[in-house]
């Protein structure tokens, strides 16, 4: 084993490895965890898991702050009619993990927010938006 890590060192593959030089991370105050390059790692990625309740209530939150931005009301209207097809599955369907706690959205309600937004931005506070 000592003999194939001279020999690598050698011909040079420990140079340049990513975080070379760099102190190691330490948690002082935690305790040891198992998974702890499991989790370096989802942080490092950029990624996250969650039970898919929540992961749908935070789908669910973003696709309505995207309807409300969206550039015009048939954007909006289809933003909302697909993830409330998603909540719906969840109702009929429950997987484990914590309930959704999360009903289909009114779509004529979201647009008629919707609306409001446009006009309130355009400052003009009527009612007129686009229905494309």
């Amino acid at each position: 084993m000592d003999k194939q890590i001279r020999d690598a060192q050698g011909r040079g593959e420990f140079d340049r490895l990513p975080g070379a030089g760099a102190p190691l991370p330490t948690e002082v105050d935690s305790t040891y965890d198992e998974l702890w390059w499991v989790k370096r790692k989802l942080v490092r990625e950029g990624l996250a898991v969650l039970p898919p309740a929540l992961a749908l209530r935070k789908e669910a939150e973003d696709a309505l702050e995207a309807a409300y931005a969206a550039p015009s009301e048939r954007i909006a209207r289809k933003i909302i009619e697909d993830v409330n097809v998603r909540i719906k599955d969840m109702m009929f369907k429950p997987p484990p993990g914590p309930p959704l706690g999360r009903k289909p959205y009114d779509v004529e309600a979201v647009v008629r927010e919707w609306r409001q937004r446009r006009a309130a931005a355009r400052g003009d506070g009527g009612a007129a938006g686009s229905a494309v």
